[in-house]
């Protein structure tokens, strides 16, 4: 899955434009390296979003279309 996608169906950012301009603007690492939107997210990958001088470590424990809202935060593993 894409990771704009994936940050937005796991609820990590709101909506999928503002996750591509995040990308867009090198805010989001997949495994330390700058991440395009259009990368694929796979289990066990490490996503690191910066939101102004905070800095979110996710590890990706599942992959899938469609979460319900309230099964979004079963997707990742906060790290820090």
């Amino acid at each position: 899955m894409r990771i704009d996608k994936y940050l937005k169906v796991a609820r990590i950012i709101k909506r999928r434009t503002v996750a591509k301009e995040a990308c867009d603007q090198g805010r989001i690492r997949i495994n330390d390296l700058p991440a395009k939107a259009s990368e694929n997210v796979r289990v066990g990958d490490v996503i690191t979003v910066e939101y102004g001088h905070r800095i979110f470590k996710y590890r990706v424990l599942d992959v899938s279309e469609h979460v319900k809202k309230d099964e979004a935060d079963s997707l990742y593993e906060i790290i820090n």
